[in-house]
């Protein structure tokens, strides 16, 4: 009889930031020391913290920021189909967030009065007409809400997907503002 020991299965993790902040990517590493436990149970794909542009195959997603730029939106094509869960995290992926407020505006009328004309560089990416939350575009499968989420919502959020349990935060773990 074999005694053998065999490794627990690590996860693939993958984040990525469009139009937004940066700040749900802070938020996340408040969690501190405990992101050294997540190492032993996570690989770290696209992330700031490994500083991979590309995502390959993933288990878990999380995506802060909305779409403002057809970029943005070929950048969560591309992450959507990578990632097995997707998780829409803080106001800006969920809502359009701080990014939406120039949705009242013609966007032609605002590049003429930042920039004195309508830039034509292909190196542009093309600005949508409006700001998009990143539901309108691909499905998700969890959203994690807050401007930005608490450090804790992260951790009980990766905590309940890797025991298989739908994510449940309490009360006070969940921000709207």
């Amino acid at each position: 009889m074999s005694t053998a020991h065999t490794t627990p299965r690590k996860w693939r993790l993958a984040t990525v930031s469009l139009a937004g902040c940066f700040g749900c990517h802070m938020s996340f590493l408040d969690i501190d020391e405990r992101l050294f436990e997540l190492i032993d149970h996570f690989t770290f794909d696209r992330s700031p913290l490994t500083d991979i542009k590309t995502v390959g195959r993933c288990d878990i997603g999380l995506i802060e920021g909305g779409l403002c730029n057809a970029e943005n939106v070929e950048v969560l094509r591309a992450f959507r189909d990578q990632c097995r869960v997707l998780v829409a995290v803080g106001a800006c992926a969920i809502t359009g967030g701080l990014p939406a407020l120039r949705n009242h505006l013609d966007v032609g009328d605002m590049l003429q009065a930042v920039y004195g004309q309508v830039p034509n560089d292909p190196e542009l990416p093309l600005p949508l007409n409006r700001v998009l939350p990143i539901h309108e575009v691909v499905e998700i499968d969890y959203s994690l809400p807050g401007c930005p989420p608490p450090a804790d919502a992260f951790w009980q959020l990766l905590q309940d997907l890797m025991a298989g349990r739908e994510p449940a935060l309490h009360k006070g773990l969940i921000r709207y503002d």
